[in-house]
């Protein structure tokens, strides 16, 4: 893959800042073919209002601040909005946070919590990380690491080496995730990872939601390099 001029013109305009806004990050991931869950970015509650009404369900909004890297530290992300009234309330307090003049709006995917991510290693340059995902992360602390980029034999390899392997595959009549689009996305993400090495430190993409039928990035952070 190569990178595109709106690809490289995120990152330069990120770069000040030491890492990309969630909004940015994500359409980086998608211009490389990740699934991202439909979504606006916005001020105007009208908008946001119209974006609910036209869904099939809940919304999640998250405030979008230069201030704030980590947003569960700040209370920034309230998740299942299913009114109005709810969703003014809560843009209107996220609009009120350090740096935030936007909200992102997206919709409310539910399924299997995983994590994907990658460090640029100075020595072996950038690994792709896999595990299980959402706020149990740090205390399972169950992940696989390959070197980028990876096959989908690697990817199999990995779920197979996680104590929360079941979880994937599914268990207890419970259903597993897509492991056909799993697989395309780590491999692909592995592939991007090459063309981003010489800008990167780490990214996190936690959660990403599985479902049987989709993957689809919840949330994302990319730390920079600093130049």
């Amino acid at each position: 893959m190569v990178m595109t001029a709106q690809m490289q013109k995120i990152i330069a305009d990120a770069q000040p800042m030491g890492w990309i806004l969630e909004p940015q990050a994500k359409k980086l991931l998608a211009d490389s073919g990740l699934g991202i869950p439909e979504g606006i970015v916005t001020d105007s509650f009208d908008t946001a209002q119209k974006f609910l009404a036209a869904g099939a369900g809940p919304v999640v909004i998250k405030a979008v601040s230069a201030d704030i890297v980590h947003k569960t530290e700040h209370q920034a992300v309230v998740t299942g909005i299913q009114d109005p009234d709810t969703l003014a309330q809560h843009m209107e307090r996220l609009l009120s946070l350090k740096g935030c003049s936007q909200v992102l709006v997206e919709e409310m995917v539910s399924g299997i919590e995983i994590l994907v991510g990658a460090k640029n290693d100075v020595q072996f340059g950038p690994v792709v990380v896999l595990g299980p995902g959402g706020t149990g992360v740090e205390l399972y602390n169950d992940t696989a690491i390959r070197l980028a980029p990876v096959t989908p034999a690697d990817v199999y390899s990995m779920v197979d080496s996680l104590g929360a392997k079941p979880v994937f595959y599914g268990f207890r009549s419970r259903p597993g995730v897509n492991m056909e689009a799993l697989t395309q996305m780590v491999v692909t993400f592995s592939h991007q990872l090459m063309d981003l090495e010489p800008h990167f430190e780490s990214i996190d993409l936690n959660p990403v939601i599985c479902t049987p039928d989709r993957c689809v990035v919840a949330d994302a952070r990319i730390m920079l390099l600093k130049k």
